[in-house]
């Protein structure tokens, strides 16, 4: 027989006259920063080395594994046609493939710099990727890169990239596996701390710009957390400062010219600091969902203003399962929120 999620939770917020529902899938001591959808499935990578999925359609089709007898903290994670791959953070970095049918896994690449700290891995298609990390000891950009045809290996070896200079104090954050991005021939990098700038890479020719902008940043906890691109032209990033959560100034920005140039949206006229952003599936960038520690909020106008549609706690990263259904995970579950 098939179980359905119990329903734990209903808000009569306004959504386009829609109210939202929430239904738990999951519950474990885990924290989660990384998910993704496949097969029905919500696929997750958290502390205590723990890998697993959850169906969305029976919630007691579920499986957890553990991918070391060591306790890795996973907070990235991405796949290809056939296999997952997470990285735990701190050093030495094991780059772990995981098998999308049998759930087998082995440890691919290990970075041993001391430096090393993953913060976000992203498959630009199903045979090359991005994964990246605060900087080496002189202050460079660390980049790893994945080709498939190019013997199916990760490197960090990376002649194009090994001498991008960052600023002091500059590096990112391991929130929600989303302060990365690409669409079509750029990637972007948001970066954090004593500076929080756009790293955009040219996936043609391999030409990297930086690009300042006016976010929130000087300090160690303040910066961009999280970014999304609906096309190559415009995208949004998301942020703040971790330890003042309330505070909601420069915390906002979007960009209409691929990442240039950045303008500031709803400073000090939304829910403060965010994790994680994504466009609604279908809403040509009108509408945007952004998640944080302390609520969910909600754009129907490029992000120019917000609405607070939940003040559900404790949730880091969002993903969206189709236009009306989206998955969030963080402290100690998965959940699913629909629009009624």
């Amino acid at each position: 027989m098939v179980k359905f999620p119990v329903l734990i939770m209903f808000i009569s917020n306004i959504l386009f006259a829609q109210k939202v529902a929430f239904e738990t899938l999951f519950k474990d001591q885990i924290s989660i920063r990384a998910l993704q959808i496949y097969d029905g499935k919500v696929w997750y990578a958290g502390t205590d080395s723990k890998f697993g999925y959850v169906s969305l359609r029976d919630t007691a089709d579920k499986k957890q594994i553990s991918l070391s007898e060591d306790n890795l903290q996973f907070r990235t994670l991405a796949q290809d046609a056939g296999h997952f791959y997470a990285i735990n953070i701190e050093s030495p970095a094991r780059f772990f493939q995981i098998d999308k049918h049998d759930m087998s896994h082995r440890v691919i690449y290990t970075d041993a710099a001391k430096t090393a700290f993953y913060d976000a891995l992203h498959f630009v298609d199903h045979t090359y990727a991005f994964a990246f990390s605060d900087p080496d000891a002189d202050g460079n950009l660390r980049l790893a890169t994945y080709n498939y045809h190019d013997k199916n290996t990760w490197t960090t070896d990376n002649t194009a990239f090994n001498n991008v200079k960052l600023k002091k104090g500059e590096a990112a954050f391991a929130a929600s596996n989303t302060n990365i991005a690409s669409h079509g021939k750029w990637l972007w990098i948001a970066t954090g701390g004593a500076a929080s700038r756009i790293i955009r890479i040219n996936l043609v020719n391999e030409k990297v710009e930086i690009f300042n902008t006016p976010f929130v940043q000087g300090s160690s906890s303040q910066g961009m957390y999280s970014i999304d691109f609906y096309d190559s032209k415009f995208g949004i990033a998301v942020g703040g400062d971790y330890t003042k959560q309330t505070e909601n100034i420069n915390n906002i920005a979007t960009t209409h010219d691929g990442g240039k140039t950045w303008q500031i949206q709803a400073s000090g006229k939304n829910g403060g600091y965010k994790t994680c952003v994504k466009f609604r599936p279908g809403s040509k960038g009108r509408e945007i969902l952004a998640v944080g520690d302390q609520n969910i909020e909600f754009s129907n106008d490029s992000g120019k203003t917000w609405t607070t549609v939940s003040v559900e706690k404790g949730l880091y990263i969002c993903e969206w399962i189709d236009r009306n259904t989206v998955v969030l995970a963080g402290k100690n579950r998965i959940v699913k929120m629909r629009l009624i």
